[in-house]
């Protein structure tokens, strides 16, 4: 560009072993030279990206909640820590938002639709009242909340008894977070499968809407 040439090139690279690889197909690389007005274009395309990606609410900010955010920031979505301590939310990672409110469970209600909803605060009451909001939501990608199978009981004899929640609601539920086949309790264990369980959920739930869209209500479509 600085000798008055084209202000673009491309390069198409075959992915082969002339170049280390054995992976097959190709890459294709645009360099272009970053002007005000492209610049400007590039940060509305970003923000415009952002605006699509799936929310991860994480309720709690404790090694475990820490341990998650971490792990969520790697990924594609748009994570949001919430927490009443404002102690608990120091270092999370750049990308993670953070929010300090003394009523949790009222950020579910304000989260967008097909929202994934992790509940591992510091106080099982808390995580009861946070859960039974998601819950009462049908928009939601994933609730999840960390806890043992006595846990989980317990919160269903009182989501029933005492919150006006319903089977199918609490069938809903994930818990504990992460599955129970790894029997390992450290934090950044949980958060890694926490993590893909999260993913899958984003993924299937996302899945389900497109094809909710492509079929018309009433059609069946044969093979």
């Amino acid at each position: 560009p600085s000798r008055g040439r084209d202000n673009r090139a491309t390069l198409d690279v075959p992915l082969g072993p002339e170049i280390g690889q054995c992976c097959g197909g190709r890459v294709e690389v645009l360099i272009r030279l970053v002007d005000p007005a492209l610049a400007a274009e590039l940060v509305v395309a970003e923000e415009a990206e952002e605006a699509h990606l799936p929310h991860v609410y994480i309720f709690g900010g404790g090694h475990v909640g820490q341990a998650l955010a971490s792990a969520v920031a790697l990924l594609p979505v748009h994570a949001v820590v919430i927490e009443t301590r404002a102690e608990a939310l120091e270092g999370m990672p750049e990308t993670v938002e953070t929010r300090l409110t003394p009523m949790p469970e009222a950020i579910v209600r304000e989260a967008p639709p097909g929202t994934a909803f992790a509940i591992l605060t510091h106080d099982h009451a808390l995580d009861f009242l946070i859960v039974a909001e998601a819950l009462k939501r049908g928009d939601t990608a994933y609730v999840g909340m960390i806890g043992s199978k006595t846990k989980k009981a317990t919160f269903r004899s009182w989501f029933l008894k005492s919150a006006d929640g319903s089977e199918a609601e609490f069938a809903r539920l994930v818990s504990p977070i992460g599955g129970d086949t790894v029997k390992d309790k450290r934090p950044q264990v949980i958060a890694a499968l926490a993590a893909a369980e999260i993913m899958t959920a984003l993924v299937s739930h996302n899945a389900a809407l497109s094809a909710d869209h492509q079929i018309p209500h009433g059609r069946v479509m044969a093979g």
